[in-house]
């Protein structure tokens, strides 16, 4: 059964709060009634509602004072203001004060009823964006970015504080690190957060369509051109505009961000005139920029321009430790999404996954753990579960103790293992065991740190 709604009637003239709450009631509504706009306030502040309904001419504070004194304090519900001296001017005033409509008295039962309910659609619509945008921000927080490893806790501590200003952000990284998903982190913490958020792959559009695509263009400008048409700069005004593959931007179009970085202005495509613009630019590339520029292939200014704040995303074979939390995360995600029911997954199987060197990243692992939950015979993913390249080649001479159930404790167990076996086959060469490894040389010498590996040891 619907909530009653709850709405308050406000008119001096005693005749019209009874006809409005006789009409009202037979609506469904739950009518509250005031004499002015200062009973009314009193009334709201024991009795909040959903609507309102509001007489301009009164004694003690009229309605244009009460549109004020509600926005003062926050009134949320819808206002519709009532006159019988109605005038052009008198309504725009009254929506210009914060009133949703204005109806000229006298007016018709359906009228006023009709109005209501367009209000009413209009705040149900205004609640679910608010929901929705809140939905978006925890998807999006700096907590649902999976990891504890000092790879991506690192990037978390940079984000957080780059987050806030409006200065453009390059992000780096292999394919399927997660640069779109902390571009989104980046916006929705930011304050443009209730902004656009518009994500461009620059190395999908055709290079003759990229110039009209980000900066529009008037009619005429080309063949096909029928009317103006605003591009993505325009429409991600105030908010952020996320550039993927910024290292395929073709060089005359580099030219033309450049100056739109510069001048935080655009012009469209055929038109003389510039149009300001107030737009965050997070790029992101898979490519090496600083070799690309050597090379000639992407400018230099432009390069420096976006790279005010580097952020790079580490590849998953630099953060293994993170991988159970993935794993887990992503079996949670996925049985939500089927309807499946898994327990987790098996020691073996897990070990596989650490194991694996993941040259698609995040991406391949997801893509893994939906396949594997969606094949799997029991209510655990195990080995038959996993895609046979993963498995193939890896060495099952190094079971996993069924007494350790942890998954943290299992892949601490396992990745210093490793790191002992190809310390062993260098001879304690490190930088040698790091690509054997497929870690960074950095990465590892913090791993025999936090293991308390000694390489004498090693050697014998």
């Amino acid at each position: 059964m619907m909530q009653q709604k709850k709405i308050l009637v406000i008119d001096d003239e005693e005749n019209m709060r009874h006809v409005l709450k006789t009409l009202l009631e037979k609506e469904g509504y739950q009518v509250f009634v005031a004499a002015d706009g200062l009973e009314a306030l009193s009334v709201l502040e024991k009795q909040p509602c959903d609507l309102i309904l509001c007489d301009l001419r009164m004694p003690h504070m009229d309605g244009m004072a009460f549109l004020e004194a509600a926005m003062q304090r926050k009134i949320s519900a819808p206002i519709i203001t009532m006159s019988a001296y109605g005038t052009i001017d008198l309504a725009l005033e009254a929506m210009q004060r914060g009133a949703y409509d204005y109806i000229s008295k006298p007016f018709k039962p359906p009228e006023i009823v009709l109005v209501l309910k367009k209000a009413e659609e209009r705040e149900r619509l205004r609640q679910e964006n608010i929901m929705l945008r809140r939905e978006v921000q925890t998807r999006y927080g700096f907590d649902n970015i999976i990891g504890t490893s000092r790879a991506i806790t690192a990037v978390l501590e940079t984000v957080k504080k780059i987050a806030p200003f409006k200065s453009s952000v390059l992000i780096t990284g292999e394919s399927g690190t997660g640069k779109e998903l902390m571009a989104k982190a980046i916006h929705y913490n930011s304050p443009r957060r209730d902004k656009t958020f518009l994500a461009i792959n620059c190395g999908a559009i055709p290079e003759a369509l990229l110039e009209s695509e980000l900066f529009g263009h008037k009619k005429g400008a080309f063949t096909g051109a029928i009317h103006d048409r605003r591009g993505f700069f325009e429409e991600a005004d105030e908010g952020t505009l996320f550039l993927d593959e910024i290292g395929d931007l073709p060089l005359n179009l580099q030219v033309k961000l450049l100056r739109v970085l510069q001048e935080n202005e655009i012009r469209r495509v055929g038109d003389d005139h510039a149009v300001p613009v107030d737009v965050r630019v997070i790029a992101a590339t898979a490519k090496m920029l600083d070799q690309e520029t050597a090379q000639g292939r992407f400018r230099e200014d432009l390069y420096f321009r976006l790279s005010v704040l580097p952020v790079h995303m580490p590849p998953l074979r630099e953060r293994t430790e993170d991988i159970p939390l993935l794993v887990d995360h992503f079996i949670k995600k996925y049985t939500a999404r089927h309807g499946l029911q898994c327990k987790g997954i098996t020691p073996d199987a897990l070990a596989v996954l650490v194991r694996y060197s993941w040259p698609g990243n995040v991406r391949e692992l997801e893509n893994v753990i939906e396949r594997a939950l969606i094949l799997a015979d029991t209510d655990r993913i195990d080995l038959h579960a996993l895609p046979e390249h993963l498995i193939a080649g890896q060495s099952a001479t190094a079971p996993v103790a069924d007494s350790v159930l942890s998954l943290k404790q299992q892949t601490r167990l396992l990745e210093e293992r490793l790191i002992r076996t190809a310390l062993q086959k260098t001879r304690g060469n490190k930088s040698k065991a790091a690509k054997l490894l497929g870690i960074s040389y950095p990465s590892l010498l913090s791993k025999i740190a936090d293991y308390g590996i000694e390489i004498s040891d090693e050697l014998v």
